[in-house]
């Protein structure tokens, strides 16, 4: 017997679409995700981390490496969950319901969440038409799916004036990895402000369920309480602590990945600098940021080069996109949204080819397109001639 639970449309839902449209998961280029297609390499976990419960220990260094690479601001607290998932699920429930206003179009599981939590939800196009009687908001920053960014200083302001009577902003960054000057999370320390931070995009590796929220201490102690004891595994632990402080510094071809990158898509990442020397472009910061092999300044070259290699694939799928004569009207770092006039029969077309992409019932002139390798999008390209 299963559970049935209602349906909210999400991508990556391969096997309905193998199911209706034929082949098998390897015939597929999945395109309707917002997760990185390349894989932040693993770390060796020893055995006892996947024997043991995970310990106090453990858990304690996740958290410091996760608020060192989130730049969590010193009076805030930060919680680990399996899942950001799980935390859009959680919040409603922490406090006495009332009126939720969230930025919509949006990631619709913040209103599934609400609702189901006895919430009044209202649907605000942006910051300025939300009511006075507003309880809590909540901002997905950047947007999903358009890419909108509200900006910095107008989510503080509102967190302060929802604070001022009881209220919270929720402001979701789950696509602000490859952009971390959007991040507010340098500026959280009260329970007016909740920020959930999503492991798994970025780093591609979803599958893994990791997410963290940022806030005062009493939203932490209550998130924590409502999560329970050992609620991330320990390998998910193990893992977000490699991904957060790599090491040791891959070599330049290492870095480039197997592909090569152009180097000029380091021109995406502040501070970076390229050195070219000996035929190998190398990875490196600007003399005043630059480790000796070690430490932090390590770490910020090897993860500035990953985001580096996806922005420089963000690029290359934009460009397919106008080769193509697609218009596209918006995205983050980890797909593009286009409009067109048939998106729904494109949406079948694609299928048909074994390409799946995100279409959306509430906008039936959009698609969502996420990150491909070079042949993948040498063959999103053909199917789209």
């Amino acid at each position: 017997m299963t559970i049935e639970r209602a349906v909210i449309e999400h991508g990556g839902a391969l096997d309905r679409a193998i199911a209706r449209f034929g082949g098998n998961q390897a015939d597929w280029l999945d395109l309707s995700t917002g997760i990185n297609p390349e894989a932040f390499p693993l770390p060796e976990i020893t055995p006892e981390v996947w024997n043991r419960l995970p310990d106090e220990a453990l858990l304690d260094k996740a958290l410091a490496a996760a608020r060192s690479y989130y730049s969590v601001a010193d009076g805030a607290f930060i919680v680990a969950a399996p899942g950001t998932q799980a935390l859009i699920q959680i919040v409603p429930e922490l406090t006495q319901p009332g009126e939720v206003a969230i930025l919509s179009p949006t990631y619709q599981e913040h209103h599934a969440a609400f609702a189901r939590a006895g919430w009044a939800v209202l649907s605000c196009p942006d910051i300025g038409s939300i009511p006075a009687t507003a309880k809590a908001v909540v901002v997905v920053n950047p947007n999903n799916p358009d890419g909108r960014i509200v900006p910095g200083d107008e989510l503080l302001g509102l967190a302060q004036k929802l604070g001022a009577h009881g209220g919270f902003l929720i402001v979701d960054e789950a696509f602000a990895d490859a952009h971390p000057e959007v991040s507010i999370a340098g500026q959280a320390g009260g329970d007016h402000l909740i920020i959930l931070k999503s492991f798994g995009k970025f780093f591609g590796l979803a599958g893994l369920r990791l997410g963290f929220a940022i806030s005062g201490a009493g939203i932490a102690k209550r998130l924590s309480e409502r999560l329970g004891p050992w609620a991330v595994s320990g390998p998910a632990l193990a893992i977000a602590v490699h991904a957060f402080c790599p090491s040791p510094l891959p070599s330049p071809r290492e870095v480039r990945g197997e592909g090569g990158l152009d180097v000029d898509a380091l021109s995406f990442v502040p501070g970076a600098a390229v050195e070219e020397g000996g035929g190998d472009a190398d990875v490196s910061l600007s003399p005043s940021k630059r480790g000796e092999g070690k430490g932090e300044g390590q770490n910020v070259t090897i993860l500035g080069a990953f985001r580096a290699r996806l922005l420089a694939r963000r690029a290359l799928l934009s460009a397919v996109l106008q080769r193509s004569g697609f218009e596209e009207i918006g995205g983050t770092a980890l797909f593009a949204l286009v409009h067109h006039e048939q998106a729904q029969a494109l949406y079948e077309h694609l299928c048909h080819r074994h390409i799946l992409t995100r279409k959306f019932d509430y906008a039936p002139n959009w698609l969502r397109i996420g990150l491909a390798d070079e042949a993948g999008l040498e063959r999103l390209e053909e199917a789209l001639r």
